[in-house]
């Protein structure tokens, strides 16, 4: 039976807040409610890090500890999670927890707003992790911004914590947290609160039932988009589905002939799956969002968003990757090159839902990835494009190239497939197929780049992509 209260675990004990509001964040609920104000606000859209609190969340009986931004985070959400914030980190005798005192002793922080952030991010790196490479660390704070340190301070702290010991408090109480999520994990969420809907199924029967009665309604998985129309726009969401708290959708299945990831899979468990088979899609996610992102980002919700700069899409495209949509009936299985009808329009009706995505295994094929935008971290793309050929003998006898911030959807470029395929790669033939992409796009200029630097872009990375292939190595600057 559904409850229209929410229960977590805060400092070793089970939280109740009875009919919470569904469109108040967690991190309002932490300086307002909880008073405690180490979490700070910075963007409020998940992009800075200053926000960064750890959720802990039961996993084949583990606790897996994830950083989240609060400030795109909804309350109710916390259902059956830890919360654990930077104040938890300082035992009650006043020492501090050897992520804390590593901060200290390499001064990585000056100013110290965005500190408890860092904090946060590398205590979940700590907690995770037992080596702690360049690539970990640089990753576990790319969703943290600072003004004052330039960097190298905090890294160093972070590689210091490779020779401290990984028993702590949390550690130690670890039985007994595991113990309470246990009692609070199998509950389904419906809330009525001032004229405004939340449910939180946990089951996918519960889910078409909702559907069935309540066909408008906003899907919210990661929030980054939908969390917005609170944080930025200042209006009220008056029916949301929380669709990761369903279970049946959390998964990765393959067939070997696809791969197939349910709606709810957040991005980074699919991220270290994937790299086996296209290691440029791991390469484009982990540029995609911060770990705070990709802790609760889904495929699903990218593909629902279809925003024309979602950078899952135009690799899904290049790669010919079906959607699964259920409603309370039946299921239909859709190309996703049809899926997308104009700007941030597609084909999915009321009363449906993305129920998982197909991902072909293309074995001998070669895949390419390649994004620009401002910041290597944590950005939104400028362009985005993805290569799907297979050649033989330097003869392409199959091609599928799409592009993301080229137009109003993310786009195959057909007329540059046609040029390409069953030719002979060659300069003059990858001069045409260039020229071809003016046939295909006709990108608008906006804050983030050009028309005529787009098209430029999109020019030169099919440049690229011929040759890495002719020279079969990676060609570019990486940090």
């Amino acid at each position: 039976m559904a409850s229209s209260n929410i229960e977590f675990v805060y400092q070793n004990k089970i939280f109740e807040i009875t009919n919470p509001d569904s469109n108040e964040t967690l991190l309002n609920f932490i300086r307002t409610k909880l008073k405690k104000t180490g979490t700070k606000e910075g963007c409020a859209e998940g992009g800075c890090g200053a926000c960064t609190v750890v959720l802990g969340e039961l996993k084949k009986n583990e606790i897996n500890y994830k950083a989240i931004n609060s400030c795109i985070t909804f309350l109710p959400t916390l259902q059956g999670k830890q919360l654990i914030l930077v104040e938890d980190l300082i035992l009650k005798n006043g020492s501090l927890h050897p992520v804390q005192q590593a901060m200290v002793n390499y001064h990585g922080s000056q100013c110290g707003f965005c500190t408890p952030g860092f904090i946060m991010s590398l205590f979940s790196m700590f907690k995770k992790n037992s080596k702690f490479k360049n690539d970990e660390i640089k990753d576990s704070i790319a969703g943290n911004l600072c003004r004052c340190t330039g960097y190298q301070p905090i890294i160093k702290a972070a590689k210091s914590l490779k020779n401290k010991s990984k028993i702590d408090e949390f550690s130690k109480s670890k039985k007994n947290t595991i113990n309470l999520l246990k009692k609070i994990n199998n509950k389904s969420v419906v809330i009525y609160h001032k004229g405004k809907k939340y449910f939180a199924p946990r089951y996918l029967m519960e889910l078409k039932k909702i559907l069935k009665k309540n066909a408008d309604v906003d899907f919210l998985s990661g929030g980054t988009d939908l969390s917005l129309v609170v944080t930025k726009e200042r209006k009220d969401i008056n029916s949301i589905v929380y669709m990761n708290s369903i279970r049946d959708l959390n998964y990765i299945k393959n067939n070997n002939k696809y791969i197939e990831v349910g709606a709810s899979t957040p991005l980074i468990e699919f991220e270290s799956y994937i790299k086996k088979y296209y290691p440029d899609f791991t390469k484009i996610l982990k540029r995609y969002g911060s770990p705070q992102i990709r802790n609760v980002a889904t495929i699903a919700g990218n593909i629902a968003t279809a925003s024309p700069i979602g950078d899952c899409l135009p690799l899904l495209l290049s790669l010919n990757a079906e959607i699964v949509l259920q409603d309370f009936k039946k299921t239909k299985v859709l190309f996703l090159n049809d899926f997308f009808i104009s700007y941030r329009k597609t084909k999915l009706k009321k009363g449906q839902f993305i129920h998982s995505i197909r991902i072909p295994v293309l074995k001998g094929n070669t895949f390419k990835a390649y994004k620009v935008s401002k910041r290597y971290d944590d950005d939104i793309s400028s362009v985005c494009a993805a290569f799907n050929l297979r050649i033989i003998k330097n003869k392409v006898q199959s091609v599928r190239i799409a592009y993301g911030g080229m137009a109003a959807i993310p786009k195959r470029a057909i007329y540059c497939e046609k040029i390409l395929s069953n030719s002979i790669v060659t300069d003059e033939i990858v001069s045409k197929a260039k020229k071809a992409l003016e046939k295909d796009f006709k990108p608008i200029s906006d804050m983030r780049a050009s028309g005529l630097y787009r098209m430029e872009v999109a020019k030169n990375l099919l440049e690229k992509l011929y040759f890495e292939i002719k020279q079969k190595k990676i060609i570019g600057v990486y940090f």
